[in-house]
């Protein structure tokens, strides 16, 4: 229970208390979830290409020749990728891709 919890939900808590189960009120709840749960990133549309084709194994000169922008625009677009993602790695960066089904 949160230091601003009502009277009621303290009551409610109290009860579970007494007949040995656990209470965890909603605000609670939420709170540990946004701790343990990070948002899938928002990607455009070149970030996803460029994300497909890093998970492919490509380098950064051969993803600027397929989709014909120049190897920085491809860097920045990684970096941006590893921002967003809050990776360490790009082997993190796959994970994290991955896990949240983007790839």
């Amino acid at each position: 229970v949160l230091k601003n919890a009502s009277k009621e939900e303290l009551l409610k808590a109290i009860q579970a208390a007494k007949a040995f189960k656990s209470y965890l009120s909603f605000e609670a709840v939420e709170s540990l979830r946004n701790h343990t749960e990070k948002e899938i990133p928002i990607l455009t549309r070149r970030e996803k290409e460029v994300l497909e084709q890093i998970a492919e194994g490509m380098t950064n000169q051969e993803i600027a020749e397929k989709l014909f922008i120049s190897a920085t625009t491809v860097d920045t677009h990684r970096k941006n990728l590893m921002m967003k993602f809050e990776a360490k790695n790009v082997a993190a960066l796959i994970h994290l891709a991955s896990k949240a089904g983007m790839i």
